[in-house]
């Protein structure tokens, strides 16, 4: 198979598709691989590094775009991206569909077959191809809440772990799963006091034993949410409903009952944001300031520190990137019913029911269009 990998586009984003030793094994399957100049800089990966893979390095994107039969990618392909694809192309990405009607009709127009890092699922019912850059957007929201805390950003001015005579920080976080988890692991160490918010009793049953007692859970309700928001300094948004978007569980009536100089940093933005004041924004202006409360919805965090990123999604991807080549799409999907549930859009269809839900458009099943 002819695999390519174009350079990202999207502000700041320093991701790569593949690292050298992806492409070392995709060559040594019998596969080729086209690299666009300079893709992997930003993550630390020169050109030569490529080469020596057995990587041909090609100027710019458009030879990629049409010779490729797969296309591996990180971010979601932007709109001249989107132009590019074409009938019977695989596109291997994060997509994010469920937020993004504009994406989806693209990808739809496109007639190419696009399989969603974000929806591909495991016998234990995670999502292997989002945890890793979940745990890396968990761990980075304390760190960029802090500095949004700090006066100069338009916060309140609080250090997140206190000093002693000085408490720490109240840390709000909803949701407990892989990204909340982080983020709890990463605010505890900093010396903050941490609330976990959750509607499963058993991941709270479950943080309480990992935590030793040290992080507060509240079973989630609406009320529970507004009094915890409103009593926070930092509020962590990581709330992941697979597939679709994300349920708004803070209003904008919270938002203007919070402390003035508080901090919401929304990780759910990837899905449409966890509150009904989130909006999109990027790396070069991260931050937007809504009834006095500071807020930090970038939706590629994880790209900012893109080699530790983009290493470890690949430790995840390279599996089914190699199934996909070895077998053809077809065949891969066919065989492994996690690797279906990745499969978004085929052939002008839209085959992930919860995109199809979000935009009140038809639906069809992955498995009939595998016939």
């Amino acid at each position: 198979m002819r695999i390519g990998v174009p350079k990202e586009i999207k502000n700041h984003e320093y991701r790569v598709g593949l690292v050298p030793s992806s492409v070392a094994e995709l060559v040594h399957h019998g596969h080729s691989v086209m690299i666009e100049r300079g893709a992997g800089l930003g993550a630390g990966v020169t050109d030569r590094e490529y080469e020596a893979t057995g990587a041909v390095i090609v100027d710019g994107p458009d030879r990629i775009f049409a010779e490729a039969e797969m296309v591996v990618k990180v971010k979601e392909p932007l709109a001249e991206e989107r132009r590019r694809l074409r009938p019977g192309q695989v596109l291997f990405t994060y997509l994010h569909l469920a937020p993004d009607l504009k994406q989806t009709e693209d990808l739809v127009k496109s007639g190419a077959t696009c399989i969603a890092y974000e929806t591909v699922t495991s016998a234990a019912g995670a999502l292997p191809l989002l945890t890793p850059m979940s745990e890396v957007a968990g761990r980075l929201a304390p760190q960029v809440g802090a500095h949004c805390l700090e006066k100069a950003q338009g916060g309140r001015g609080v250090l997140l772990g206190g000093v002693p005579g000085v408490p720490g920080a109240e840390v709000v976080i909803l949701g407990g799963g892989v990204s909340g988890t982080h983020a709890a692991t990463i605010a505890l160490g900093m010396g903050a006091h941490v609330t976990v918010i959750d509607r499963s009793a058993d991941v709270l049953r479950r943080l309480s034993a990992q935590f030793n007692g040290a992080v507060r859970t509240v079973f989630s309700t609406r009320d529970a949410v507004a009094q915890a928001v409103t009593n926070a300094d930092l509020v962590i948004g990581a709330v992941l409903v697979p597939g679709a978007a994300a349920p708004k569980l803070i209003t904008a009536e919270m938002v203007r009952q919070m402390k003035a100089g508080s901090v919401f940093v929304d990780i759910a933005i990837d899905q449409g944001g966890c509150s009904e004041t989130s909006r999109p924004t990027t790396h070069s202006a991260p931050t937007y300031i809504v009834d006095d409360v500071v807020h930090y919805c970038v939706t590629n965090m994880p790209g900012a520190v893109a080699r530790t990123s983009t290493f470890a999604l690949n430790n995840v991807t390279l599996p089914f990137t190699l199934a996909l080549a070895d077998k053809g799409w077809r065949q891969a999907l066919k065989d492994d019913r996690f690797l279906r549930d990745g499969l978004n859009v085929h052939a002008g269809k839209i085959t992930c029911r919860p995109v199809a839900e979000a935009h009140g458009l038809a639906y069809t099943p992955a498995e009939e269009v595998l016939g």
